[in-house]
């Protein structure tokens, strides 16, 4: 029997805002750059792999707040979170550490601009960012809102946390090049669309959570669906049919149903 690949905890960020339409919000997302081993080209949310780094904000409790009660792997999933959001879209989630009020869309413009392309290029640490500018990531800022874990047997594995956040205002946020080659603000609603017409490439967890997100027309409504929710873990058990492969997963996490057929796996 083949060993199964271990899987990589990593986090995501649904980033919501108010939109234009009516009973519409927005999420921001990215293309995934072509030549990126996992989901290349696809329409995701901002995220990646937990990492040393963010384990060594962990034991910084100076660095954060509203981690009260969270367990030290729950505080790096949101710290990584939040460190893959910046690196990939300049949106950062945080507060000063004198005063406590949220960083502004200025202030974080700034940031990105100083800090992130030797970030990104591994020259800097984001410890380094946060305690050289006077910061605390906060962690009360993401709800979580999901809990998926790539199928055994695939080659690379994720073991993911999805969270929601509102999006601090006025940060717009924009794709770094690299690792994603355009960004948008879109409806939960036209992102799945996008995907049924094949404008857009979209993830199977992308988007199952864009269709339960779609239900929500505000990012309070949102927010407090997801306070109370119970985040059922997700593990899709994938059989090949003659037209794809089918996946089931647990009714009880919420996502309109059991078993779907797909073309791929995502």
């Amino acid at each position: 029997m083949a060993e199964t690949t271990a899987s990589r905890p990593a986090s995501t960020i649904l980033l919501l805002r108010d939109g234009a339409a009516a009973k519409e919000i927005e999420v921001f997302m990215m293309v995934r750059h072509h030549q990126i081993e996992f989901s290349s080209g696809a329409l995701v949310f901002p995220g990646g792999s937990v990492d040393a780094g963010d384990q060594e904000i962990v034991k910084r409790s100076d660095l954060y707040s509203g981690g009260e009660g969270l367990s030290e792997a729950d505080r790096g999933f949101r710290i990584a979170a939040i460190r893959e959001t910046f690196e990939e879209s300049g949106i950062l989630l945080a507060r000063s550490k004198d005063s406590g009020t949220p960083v502004d869309a200025r202030r974080a413009g700034e940031i990105a601009d100083a800090h992130r392309v030797a970030l990104n290029e591994h020259k800097v640490s984001f410890l380094s960012i946060l305690a050289d500018n006077g910061l605390q990531l906060a962690l009360d800022t993401l709800v979580p809102y999901a809990h998926w874990i790539t199928p055994e047997g695939m080659p690379k594995r994720f073991d993911t946390w999805f969270f929601l956040a509102a999006a601090p205002p006025d940060q717009l946020g924009a794709h770094d090049g690299r690792e994603s080659t355009d960004s948008i603000w879109v409806s939960p609603r036209e992102a799945v669309e996008g995907g049924e017409s094949g404008r857009f490439k979209l993830p199977f967890p992308t988007t199952r959570n864009l269709i339960r997100l779609a239900k929500q027309s505000s990012v309070s409504a949102a927010l407090e669906h997801a306070r109370g929710m119970s985040v059922v873990t997700v593990m899709p058990v994938v059989t090949k049919t003659d037209t794809g492969r089918q996946l089931r997963i647990p009714r009880e996490a919420g996502y309109d149903g059991e078993v779907f057929e797909v073309g791929a796996v995502g």
